[in-house]
């Protein structure tokens, strides 16, 4: 007995799992919107912890986090916490938060201008990257994704808050394309809901076309949206004087340029390779290939240290170009060039200026600009002593933009020999300062300069010694001395330009020669890349100016040369990227009204170069074809086949060209003419035919393809033509179709009188 059949047991039943909803047949687009968040938030996490403004327990913990959550993501694991959970860990860490503003981040803010800010500051950025991780391991809903994605996005904010280098330019064009990236696919499940689709799997080609197809995308709206933004960035007026410049709460900074400096700690600054300034200096470059950018000049040494004693400091106030016009510190030298300069300066600690010798004005943005209510702006001041070392009024916390104007003093060996040795009461005063000194330091003095009769032998006799017996090192390991010059001179006989340098200038003046110890940094590595010296802080030097009357101060540098820098591809590329970082500075840092004129003036003179130069490339053209053309004319004049040969070529170019088409149409023609006396075949009808339609199209009647011939010549407007036309297409019809042959002559009178009856119809008008 068989059993009954179920209902529709005859149907074909569907394939099943064909489709499903949205939330289970998007897995390739489930999988990689997860990717793209994730990666967007661990964007913004890095880009705070790349500023190098968090401890390293925060730095830490955070990296293993993303590291952990980016494994697991990519074994295709899960949320591992529930939303429960979650919370009250999040609701956990406002109790803990009160320990981290008031203790924590207080004790790391301590160095920073404004230790309260910047502690709650870092409280906030702990919080906030706490949640986004807490967040990240919790994240089921499209509310948590949002959600995650504001978190991500504040860590951007709180990442160019705490710096304004590349490597946040370089995380923000992560950022950017990531963001693009996550808000399509999000939208991509959010528009799917309830539908249905064929399913995707992760792992199959069409997922791997997907994401191609979604990475492309957002890539082109990231790039495009960015060239937008810098297009508008660059157009809309500035007049700000820094990047974030208040909300800039700790920079980089490095000790030893100060009105006290210890034998010692510009040492420490060489041993660091991090840039300070960048230098462009208008005209040649190797006019400053030794240049000693002048910062503090210290006056008096109690056998450990430098200092200059306190002194009433002129205050220089710029006019109303912001110029701040220096007073003249010393005797100007006969003969000097002027020398114009840029320096793009990092944060310091130190308010010193660094200029070119004998400046004599400066212009920048160096302190708060109040505006009066007048309408005018009152720029900062500047602090100028009775050495020539230029002051900030505030402190150096941000990066700061300037020009210069030197007078460089250019003198011959032959007139400093001539000096006179009668000093002015106030060098010999400030400048012959000796605390208690080993009493060989005497006698190596007066030794070494024995056979020198001018002061200015002597000063280079000092400095030779000093440049061959000794040699520069920056290790000075080893228990420390009462006296650190002796130790110099006559143990150790190594040392770095501190020493070299004191020692000089205290040999100097131990023979009553007036000199004094000068800091600054030495001209560091030009790149002709971006057309600019890159000046690091192991650029920093000391060296000696000594007086000499009629001339005023001239530098001396005792100490010998150190390594040379380094080539290669390596260095190279070093080079590309210190370029990089000038114009990021340079251009979009301290982007302001004034770079907004240059650029709009270069780019004025490089479209009037560019008219000109295309103008000029066009005239030469045309002047060389024109005298191509002629030479031509001449040797076509001269030989007898040239007209030939042309014939003969367009000849073969029109057949080239047409010649099918003209050899049907002959063909045609003559097999029309030869059987003038019998009957229309099929070609032959259709060849008159096209000859009407041909007719009548110049006369503004054309046969649509839609038209059948019948219809076409029943659409004809004017009575006298309509019956022609009637006429030829009927007996076109019939020999091409019905097999009904009619005399050739009658087709062609017929089309004789449709023409006469069109050129009629042209001469009434």
């Amino acid at each position: 007995m068989s059993s009954a059949a179920p209902p529709n047991a005859g149907a074909i039943a569907p394939p099943l799992q064909i489709t499903q909803p949205v939330n289970e047949s998007f897995p390739a687009v489930q999988r990689y919107f997860e990717i793209s968040l994730f990666l967007l938030v661990a964007t913004g996490i890095l880009s705070i912890l790349s500023t190098g403004k968090l401890d390293f327990f925060t730095a830490a913990v955070a990296s293993l986090a993303l590291l952990l959550k980016g494994v697991r993501l990519y074994r295709g694991r899960g949320p591992e916490l529930s939303a429960r959970v979650a919370t009250w860990c999040v609701l956990g860490y406002f109790l803990f938060f009160p320990l981290d503003l008031w203790v924590l981040s207080r004790t790391t803010a301590d160095a920073a201008p404004n230790p309260q800010l910047y502690a709650a500051l870092l409280s906030a950025v702990h919080l906030l990257i706490f949640a986004a991780l807490i967040r990240l391991y919790s994240a089921r809903t499209n509310r948590d994704y949002i959600f995650l994605a504001v978190l991500a996005a504040a860590a951007m904010l709180a990442s160019a808050i705490l710096t304004v280098e590349t490597s946040f330019l370089i995380s923000l064009a992560f950022f950017l394309l990531l963001s693009v990236s996550t808000f399509v696919a999000l939208e991509m499940r959010r528009s799917a809901v309830g539908a249905v689709s064929p399913i995707i799997d992760p792992r199959s080609p069409s997922a791997s076309r997907l994401n191609r197809a979604l990475g492309l995308t957002s890539a082109l709206v990231a790039v495009s949206v960015l060239l937008v933004g810098v297009a508008i960035f660059f157009v809309i007026p500035r007049f700000t004087t820094g990047y974030l410049s208040a909300l800039n709460l700790q920079p980089n900074l490095m000790t030893g340029f100060s009105d006290n400096v210890t034998l010692g700690e510009i040492g420490q600054i060489k041993q660091n390779t991090a840039v300070v300034m960048r230098v462009r200096v208008d005209g040649d470059p190797a006019r400053v290939a030794d240049m000693h950018w002048r910062g503090i000049v210290l006056t008096n040494f109690d056998g450990k240290r430098w200092f200059t004693p306190s002194q009433d400091e002129n205050v220089i106030v710029s006019d109303s170009d912001g110029e701040y016009a220096l007073a003249p510190v010393s005797q100007p030298s006969p003969d000097s060039y002027p020398l114009h300069y840029t320096v793009l300066m990092e944060p310091m600690a130190t308010d010193a200026i660094f200029l070119a010798p004998r400046a004599e004005s400066v212009s920048g943005h160096f302190g708060e600009e109040v505006r009066r209510p007048d309408g005018s702006i009152r720029h900062g001041y500047l602090l100028l002593d009775r050495t020539g070392s230029l002051f900030n009024s505030v402190h150096n916390t941000i990066k700061i933009r300037y020009e210069g104007r030197s007078l460089i003093p250019v003198v011959s060996v032959a007139d400093l020999r001539k000096v006179s040795v009668q000093y002015p009461d106030a060098v010999r005063r400030g400048y012959l300062q000796l605390p208690p000194l080993d009493p060989r330091t005497q006698r190596l003095a007066q030794q070494i300069t024995a056979g020198a009769k001018t002061e200015y032998d002597k000063a280079v006799a000092i400095r030779q010694y000093l440049i061959s017996h000794y040699t520069y090192t920056l290790d000075l390991s080893g228990p420390r001395t009462q006296d650190p010059l002796a130790n110099f001179l006559f143990v150790r006989r190594s040392g770095h330009c501190e020493y070299f340098a004191s020692a000089m200038t205290v040999m100097l003046r131990v023979i009553g020669i007036p000199a004094r110890y000068a800091t600054g940094f030495l001209p560091g590595e030009f790149n002709d890349i971006g057309g600019d010296y890159i000046i690091r802080e192991s650029d920093a030097h000391t060296w000696v100016e000594v007086f000499f009357p009629g001339y005023g101060w001239i530098t001396f540098d005792p100490t010998p040369p150190g390594d040379e820098k380094k080539t290669g591809m390596f260095a190279r590329l070093g080079l590309y990227w210190d370029w990089f970082q000038f114009a990021w500075g340079e251009w979009f840092i301290n982007y302001d009204f004034s770079h907004q004129l240059a650029l709009g003036e270069n780019l004025q003179k490089s479209s009037r170069s560019w008219g000109d130069r295309a103008r000029e490339i066009y005239r030469r053209k045309e002047e060389t074809a024109m005298h191509r053309l002629q030479l031509l004319d001449r040797k076509i004049e001269a030989s007898g086949y040239s007209l030939p040969a042309l014939l003969v070529f367009l000849i073969v170019l029109l057949f080239a060209l047409r010649g099918r088409t003209m050899i049907r149409f002959a063909v045609a023609r003559w097999s029309l003419r030869a059987r003038r006396g019998g009957n229309l075949t099929a070609n032959l009808a259709a060849l008159e035919y096209s000859e009407m339609l041909r007719l009548l199209e110049k006369r503004g009647w054309k046969k649509s393809p839609s038209q059948t011939p019948l219809e076409f010549a029943a659409a004809i407007p004017s009575p006298e033509l309509l019956v022609p036309v009637a006429q030829l297409t009927n007996l076109y019809q019939s020999a091409r179709f019905g097999n009904h042959p009619a005399p050739i002559e009658q087709m062609s009178a017929i089309l004789r009188s449709l023409r006469a009856s069109l050129s009629q119809r042209s001469n009434l008008r």
